[in-house]
């Protein structure tokens, strides 16, 4: 017999795991999949350093197709960033400083990438 799996639990799962990571590395969470119209982040965290990140969570099985990276393309990376623009809108006080992180799965290997594009428009 075949197993599906839910990909929203099964999404759930790879940010918790995620969450749990940067944790690890000193980051605090502030959100978790805040969604808009325009789009949805996984995490929104807090650094050391006060830097407040967007972070994306993509997992894939493998290195098939480019891997989880690749999956983040410009139309995606335009959905988050809108979602921040949103975010963002809605924030008390000065503006903080922002950066865009990810945080991938392939097969068994975690990887976190610190700045892994630029926001065109915040």
């Amino acid at each position: 017999m075949k197993r599906t799996c839910n990909p929203r639990i099964q999404g759930a799962s790879f940010e918790t795991r995620a969450l749990r990571y940067l944790q690890a590395r000193a980051l605090r969470c502030v959100a978790r999949n805040v969604r808009f119209r325009c789009g949805e982040i996984d995490l929104v965290m807090h650094d050391a350093s006060g830097v407040l990140v967007f972070v994306e969570v993509r997992a894939r099985a493998g290195l098939h197709y480019g891997g989880a990276l690749a999956s983040i393309n410009s139309a995606k990376r335009a959905r988050i960033q809108r979602a921040a623009h949103a975010y963002l809108s809605r924030w008390r006080g000065p503006l903080p400083v922002c950066r865009f992180d990810t945080v991938t799965f392939d097969g068994t290997q975690i990887v976190w990438l610190r700045n892994a594009f630029e926001a065109d428009a915040i």
